[in-house]
């Protein structure tokens, strides 16, 4: 396993072509700090919610009925790279489910893969494409195929008592690529000042590790997992596309323009509880940036009311939703694709109501330290995608290509 070199050395090839360039990215990083503090929750504020009065029926109390194997909580800090949690977390279910054993997945490995390939994709279509932190769980599923695995022991992507941050290092690497893709020619140059400033931020990617006792390169170490991407399959649900038939889904972070088994929202809504009550756990790719969403509290529901003081004391009446509903909230833009988590489990509250279990990946944040329980109505509203083992899906998306 290769150690951290000097940062000084590292940014030597790339400091010249680097800093005299403005920092003009961080967007996504700074967006999703922004959706952390707007769920932070004082400790007063909780013991505040715990002595409201109500009926037992209307507390928000969740008792578990289906509850997936998965590991810890974990935080992306200031990134915009909840999708490589998310995933990361989903995989490493999966693996429990295989009885492969509980592994600590690097999500920053994956991610430096897909900054390199977000700079190629860049430039080679001459700035008109995404550069941001933002990306999708199949894009995450392609890279490990692709590029392998690595445990988070062998790379943790941040250098020594650092968090991860990647706002700067995304504000020089997009400076970077927006003052050399009006080049009419470019040297192989780029590639390797591009890489000396993610290894400045990120460290050295190790060629190969030891881990439990045993060598691995990243692919040996996928392939040792059994791991397949033939094996997922990634579903949404919107009108504009014919059901039935896969298409390429029209959100930024799509960078890589990945395609999606197009089906109703019954059938999605389905899919995700046939999943769970099979054993397997669901990648969930959805909008937080809604008044009825609260990490702090651990609660996502979609209330009638969404202005009323106690929107996360009392359970309320929620809004109906339709495939049509869906459809006119992301088309207007209402439903944006903010955040990517992972589906746990099942539960309901006092009443009887279903809500799905969600690992997010803010750290051990709010009431439930980091879990949240997002209703069915918010599920069937704000979904964007979803990422499940096919063997979870029902028989007709099961054998989808």
């Amino acid at each position: 396993m290769k150690f951290f070199r000097s940062n000084k050395i590292r940014l030597s090839i790339a400091s010249v072509a680097l800093f005299a360039l403005a920092f003009v990215g961080g967007e996504r990083c700074g967006a999703q700090d922004d959706l952390q503090k707007k769920s932070e929750v004082s400790k007063e504020e909780l013991e505040k919610t715990e002595k409201v009065k109500v009926s037992e029926k209307k507390k928000y109390e969740f008792t578990p009925v289906h509850v997936i194997d998965h590991t810890p909580v974990k935080s992306q800090d200031s990134t915009g790279t909840c999708w490589s949690f998310a995933t990361a977390s989903f995989i490493e279910a999966e693996l429990m489910r295989k009885g492969k054993g509980e592994h600590n997945i690097s999500e920053m490995f994956i991610a430096y893969n897909i900054y390199r390939q977000k700079a190629r994709n860049f430039l080679l279509r001459n700035g008109k494409a995404n550069f941001t932190e933002g990306a999708l769980a199949h894009d995450f599923i392609d890279a490990a195929a692709r590029y392998g695995m690595v445990p988070e022991e062998a790379y943790a992507g941040k250098l020594p008592e650092e968090r991860h941050n990647h706002g700067e290092m995304v504000s020089a690497l997009e400076g970077m690529l927006k003052g050399i893709v009006d080049k009419p020619q470019l040297s192989p140059k780029w590639e390797v000042a591009f890489d000396r400033v993610l290894q400045a931020y990120l460290g050295d990617v190790p060629e190969r590790f030891t881990y439990r006792d045993k060598s691995f390169s990243a692919k040996e170490f996928a392939e040792s997992l059994d791991f397949r991407k033939e094996d997922y399959i990634a579903i949404t649900s919107f009108t504009h596309h014919p059901f039935y038939d896969k298409f390429v889904l029209e959100v930024p972070d799509n960078f890589s323009n990945g395609s999606y088994q197009n089906v109703p929202i019954d059938e999605l809504m389905g899919t995700i509880d046939h999943a769970i009550e099979s054993g397997y756990s669901v990648a969930w790719d959805t909008d937080v940036s809604e008044r009825g969403f609260n990490a702090g509290f651990g609660i996502a529901v979609l209330p009638k009311e969404p202005g009323r003081g106690d929107l996360f004391q009392v359970v309320g009446d929620e809004l109906e939703v339709t495939q049509e509903s869906r459809q006119k909230e992301f088309l207007s833009k209402s439903t944006t694709d903010d955040h990517l988590m992972h589906i746990t489990g099942i539960a309901t509250d006092p009443s009887g109501n279903k809500y799905y279990m969600v690992k997010n990946s803010w750290g051990e944040m709010g009431k439930h330290k980091g879990y949240l329980y997002a209703s069915e109505a918010f599920v069937r509203m704000k979904t964007i995608a979803i990422v499940v083992h096919r063997d979870g899906a029902p028989g007709n998306l099961k054998n989808s290509r």
